[in-house]
Parts: C-alpha cells; sequence; structure tokens
C-alpha cells in the first residue's frame, strides 16, 4: 500500500472561526470553495498539507480534533504566530517549549481545534 496524504475533515458549527485559524493564521488557501452552499465546505492547502472544513453543528458538538503540526522553523511560526494572532495561543503551551521527549513545542486553539507546533 502506498498513501500520499492524510486529509482531515474538521467540523465546526461556525466556519467562519475555521477560516480564521487556518486562513488568517496559518495562511492555508481556499482550494475549492462552497461556502455560501446550504452546508458550507471547502478544501484549504498550503504546501503539501490538505484539510477539509464542514460547517456542521452536531458533528462539531462531538468532535474537538488536535493535530501535531511538524516544521524545521518552530521560532519563526511561533513569532509570527504569536504576533499575528496572540489570543489563540493555548494557555498551557503559549511558549516555544523544550518537552522532556526532546521536541521544541508550542499550541494554539480556538473554539473547535487544537494544534501543537513540534519541531524535533
Amino acid at each position: 500500500m502506498n498513501f500520499l496524504k492524510l486529509v482531515p475533515n474538521i467540523f465546526y458549527t461556525d466556519i467562519s472561526e475555521g477560516l480564521k485559524l487556518f486562513v488568517d493564521c496559518l495562511e492555508f488557501i481556499v482550494g475549492h470553495d462552497e461556502l455560501n452552499s446550504a452546508q458550507p465546505f471547502c478544501v484549504l492547502e498550503k504546501d503539501d498539507l490538505r484539510i477539509n472544513l464542514f460547517q456542521d453543528e452536531q458533528l462539531a458538538k462531538e468532535h474537538y480534533p488536535e493535530f501535531r503540526l511538524v516544521t524545521n522553523n518552530i521560532e519563526d511560526v511561533y513569532a509570527k504566530v504569536s504576533a499575528s494572532h496572540p489570543q489563540l495561543l493555548h494557555p498551557n503551551l503559549d511558549k516555544v517549549t523544550l518537552r522532556p521527549w526532546g521536541a521544541k513545542e508550542f499550541a494554539i486553539k480556538d473554539t473547535q481545534v487544537g494544534i501543537i507546533f513540534q519541531q524535533w
């Protein structure tokens, strides 16, 4: 078996919250847009990453996903995110921290998703 990507589906009560996090803060682009449909949906892309965002109140209440984004430049990512969207920094990991397992990490969260940035 050969796989090329893992593409998560993320559900929001209000999809605009996801767009703030992924597009405004993390600089993903909207590759496919059905935001004005009866069931708002879009595909977000950045580099080789892809995420499907859905507006679905019921599924959003059932799921609170957490992801790790691995980077080779965590200090740069932290500088950009903390300057542009400090309100998203997770209170338990709001600075780049060397963790006991040897990785540097910091985290952000919004109303629906937690993201841990990691550099080994």
